[in-house]
């Protein structure tokens, strides 16, 4: 990856994990004997060209500084942001924090890789396409997958289906999601003084009229969200030889 502009990575971890059925947010479910949270960081962590880490934590995140204890000596120290009740308010939390630290450093406007907690899978080659990509569109970029199964649309009084919706033209929005910073935090601050939730980064700049680029990446970074979710990421890493 190194030789491509440097980065920050965001990473907001304040999610609950509802539906992972779990006292233990999904972040932190343990795979390979590391939490998930882990593998998610380290691609990036291990790339010279990730100049740091801000992590949006709940305030009652209790499983974080166990990540701190086995964090390796040659990654980057994790600057530790407020997380906020929704997934774009731990982004903005953690971007103005970084504004704030470039400011004082009088740097000037760098691209940031926003990524899930809860994505153990993606790849070097991977971030490394996204990268190129966002770096040649000069405005900003997510990883995504084409649709390859068949969508239906359910009616809304029930499960039975309403049609069969053409799936041409239709992605899986991935992380890492690539922007300026910003670009995305004035993006952000608009949605949230709109009253408007974007549910990832690109719809808030989709919203403020710029143009995101689509960065095909693999079937494989697959975000946990159940415990199926958590035996597929083990056996996805276990055959690549890295449980």
């Amino acid at each position: 990856m190194a030789g491509l502009a440097r980065y920050w990575l965001v990473v907001p971890a304040a999610g609950s994990g509802r539906r992972f059925g779990s006292d233990v947010p999904k972040q932190y479910a343990e795979l390979h004997g590391r939490f998930v949270i882990e593998w998610a960081l380290r691609p990036f962590l291990e790339d010279p060209d990730c100049e740091g880490l801000i992590v949006a934590l709940s305030a009652q995140d209790r499983w974080w500084p166990v990540v701190e204890r086995r964090w390796p000596r040659h990654w980057p120290a994790a600057r530790l942001a407020p997380g906020g009740a929704e997934r774009c308010e731990s982004v903005a939390n953690a971007l103005a924090l970084l504004a704030d630290e470039l400011a004082a450093a009088g740097r000037l406007d760098p691209w940031v890789l926003v990524h899930d907690a809860a994505r153990p899978c993606v790849t070097g080659a991977e971030i490394a396409r996204l990268r190129a990509g966002g770096i040649a569109a000069g405005a900003g970029a997510v990883l995504a997958a084409p649709l390859a199964d068949t969508v239906k649309r359910a009616r809304e009084e029930g499960s039975r289906i309403a049609e069969t919706v053409s799936r041409a033209g239709l992605w899986r929005a991935q992380t890492p999601q690539m922007f300026r910073c910003n670009a995305l935090r004035s993006a952000l601050l608009a949605a949230a003084a709109a009253g408007r939730r974007p549910t990832d980064e690109a719809q808030a700049i989709e919203w403020q009229g710029g143009e995101v680029t689509l960065v095909e990446g693999e079937s494989t970074n697959i975000k946990v969200t159940t415990t199926a979710d958590l035996r597929l990421a083990a056996a996805i890493l276990a055959a690549r030889g890295e449980s």
